[in-house]
C-alpha cells in the first residue's frame, strides 16, 4: 500500500488543484502528478480528470475517495497501535488552522505536547479559517481549529478552548474613509450602512453575521471587496478600502493592528467560540488523543 500516494490523493481531491497540494504535502506538482498515476494504474480507473480549465473526480474517483479516507485511518491507527505497544508515542498529527489561530493558540499547546510526547511531530497547514471544518470532514485533515458552528456535524468533536469578541473595524490612516467615519464618530450619528464600503471574508461566520445584521437593518450594504481569510480582511481595511467585521484575536496579532480601530457599532454581535475538532472515531488513535488531551490541559476553564 503506497499511504503516501493515498494522502496525495486525498489532498487533491479536497483542493482540486495540483499547485495547491503540492504546498500542502511537500512535494513539486510534478511529483503530486507521479503520485496519482501511479494510483490510477494500480487501481485501474482514472481517478481525476484534468484539463487546462478545471479538475475533478471522476465517478470512481468519487467511489475511490471513501476508500482511501478508511484506508489511510486504518494504516494510522495501525502504526499508532504498534508503536504504543512497542515505545513511547511517535508519528505524526495534521492540524488545520488560519495563520492567527495557529500561532496565538498552538503556542500555548505545543510545549505540552514536547515535553509530554517527543516523539509526535505536528503537521501544521495553514489557510482560510473557512475551510478548517471541511478538512476535518473529509478526512484531508486530522484536526483543525475552527470558528464553532451553531450546529456540529453528526460524528464530529468539538473541544472549546476560547472566546474572542467580533467587532467592527476601520482603517486610521488618512484616506476619504477615515475621514467619514471620524464624522460619525464626532456627530454620534449612526452610519449610513449603505454608503459605507465593506470588506467581506469571502465564506465563514464573520461574514454570516455581518450580511445577517444588514438584513435585520434593511440595507444593502455597498461590498468593495470579498477576500479570503480574516488577516486579509484586516490588511485591506488598513489601506482605507473599507470597514470589516472580524473576530477580535485576529486584530490583535495583525501586523496591521496600529492602523486600524475598532468602531462602536454593532458591538453585540455574537462572539466567536474557537475549539479543536476532529472525527469521534479518529479520536481513539492514542496520537490524536494525545494532543487532544494537552489542548484539553492548556485551556481548562474553556
Amino acid at each position: 500500500m503506497d499511504i503516501r500516494a493515498y494522502k496525495v490523493f486525498l489532498s487533491l481531491a479536497q483542493t482540486l488543484h495540483f499547485g495547491r497540494t503540492a504546498g500542502q504535502s511537500d512535494l513539486s506538482p510534478s511529483a503530486v502528478s507521479r503520485h496519482l498515476q501511479r494510483l490510477e494504474a494500480n487501481v485501474g480507473q482514472v481517478l481525476i480528470e484534468r484539463d487546462n480549465r478545471q479538475v475533478q473526480l471522476t465517478p470512481a474517483g468519487r467511489h475511490f475517495l471513501e476508500y482511501a479516507q478508511e484506508a489511510v485511518e486504518n494504516w494510522q491507527k495501525i502504526r499508532s497501535d504498534l508503536d504504543v505497544k512497542t515505545a513511547k508515542l511517535t508519528g505524526e498529527v495534521s492540524v488545520f488552522g488560519s495563520v492567527t489561530a495557529s500561532y496565538s493558540m498552538l503556542s500555548k499547546i505545543l510545549p505540552s505536547m514536547r515535553d509530554k510526547h517527543p516523539g509526535i511531530e505536528i503537521k501544521l497547514r495553514t489557510g482560510d479559517q473557512a475551510e478548517a471544518l471541511e478538512r476535518v470532514v473529509e478526512g484531508v485533515d486530522d484536526s483543525a481549529i475552527i470558528a464553532v458552528p451553531s450546529k456540529l456535524p453528526r460524528k464530529l468533536s468539538c473541544l472549546p478552548l476560547r472566546r474572542t469578541p467580533l467587532r467592527l473595524i476601520g482603517p486610521t490612516t488618512p484616506s476619504p474613509l477615515t475621514s467619514t467615519l471620524n464624522e460619525y464618530l464626532k456627530t454620534g450619528e449612526e452610519p449610513d450602512w449603505t454608503q459605507l464600503p465593506v470588506v467581506l471574508a469571502e465564506r465563514g461566520l464573520a461574514r454570516t453575521r455581518f450580511l445577517k445584521r444588514m438584513k435585520a437593518l434593511n440595507c444593502e450594504p455597498r461590498i468593495y471587496a470579498q477576500v479570503a481569510g480574516h488577516e486579509a480582511v484586516v490588511s485591506m481595511v488598513s489601506l482605507g478600502f473599507g470597514v470589516a467585521v472580524v473576530p477580535t484575536l485576529v486584530v490583535e496579532h495583525s501586523p496591521f493592528r496600529e492602523t486600524v480601530r475598532v468602531l462602536p457599532y454593532m458591538d453585540d454581535l455574537k462572539a466567536f467560540e474557537l475549539g479543536l475538532c476532529a472525527h469521534e472515531e479518529r479520536l481513539n488513535d492514542p496520537l490524536l488523543n494525545a494532543f487532544w488531551n494537552c489542548a484539553a490541559d492548556s485551556y481548562p476553564q474553556a
